[in-house]
């Protein structure tokens, strides 16, 4: 029976759709998270009678013919960018993205760039901005020992004032990437992302030029993970696992009465 394998689909599809769903909730208070949506195909059909195909008699075309479907399976998981919004942390080196563009940072091991928007940033031990895990934003920056303040302005020019001087000093640029698609980009967790071949190559610029977003110093971005909504489709989706798991049963039971004809 068709229905025991569409039915089983259909629970595997809504497992995956919770699963998505769980992973948003979760990241709810995930400096610059983007929630994630699942989204399905139905399987192939089997034709048992082509539409468009002659009929029996072979003088008429049949309009509509007959197509069995065989169950769904989950098609992608997009990333919704947009929606996010900003806290104010009033931390010299916390830095939010107002608008389009990823924060680069340099991985260890020399192997390669990833790019993020969790713009929480802090300094090692020789004074070089990095990320909370210890990567090195790029291009790499170094706050001088005897700085007693930090200014980052909307263009990413990183400015600092020494002990004992008048006048700041411009110790660095940040730049920022942009990607033609960026929900192409592959989520590598600790809030970086890697560049594939769906994202495009980056292009790169500094912050608040054309097509770029401006920097906002003393901010972070938030999640855009709505916690209503969340659970709403979570319940839509527990249901729908649900109805799905009835038609197992009731396929089993019309297979129990097959067996005990006599």
């Amino acid at each position: 029976m068709r229905s025991l394998a569409i039915g089983a689909t259909g629970m595997l599809a809504q497992q995956t759709n919770v699963d998505v769903i769980s992973n948003n909730i979760a990241n709810m208070n995930t400096t610059a998270y983007t929630k994630r949506r699942a989204e399905f195909n139905d399987l192939l059909y089997q034709n048992i009678v082509r539409p468009g195909a002659a009929s029996s008699a072979g003088e008429t075309i049949v309009p509509s013919g007959i197509q069995l479907g065989l169950g769904v399976r989950t098609a992608a998981v997009y990333r919704i960018t947009g929606g996010t919004g900003l806290t104010n942390t009033n931390n010299s080196l916390d830095l939010a993205i107002q608008g389009r563009g990823y924060f680069q940072v340099e991985l260890p091991e020399g192997k390669g760039t990833a790019y993020t928007r969790d713009g929480a940033f802090q300094r090692n031990g020789d004074g070089v901005i990095v990320t909370h895990d210890g990567y090195v934003v790029q291009p790499e920056i170094t706050i001088p020992e005897d700085a007693t303040e930090v200014y980052v302005n909307n263009s990413g020019e990183v400015w600092v004032k020494q002990d004992g001087e008048t006048d700041e000093i411009n110790i660095g640029q940040l730049e920022l990437a942009t990607f033609v698609n960026e929900a192409g980009l592959e989520a590598m967790g600790q809030n970086l992302f890697l560049e594939t071949q769906a994202s495009g190559a980056p292009v790169l610029d500094n912050p608040d030029a054309e097509g770029f977003g401006s920097i906002l110093q003393g901010y972070l971005e938030t999640s855009n993970v709505n916690a209503v909504s969340e659970i709403t489709e979570l319940v839509s989706a527990q249901r729908a696992y649900e109805m799905n798991s009835k038609i197992i049963q009731t396929s089993d039971q019309m297979l129990s009465t097959i067996t005990q004809l006599r």
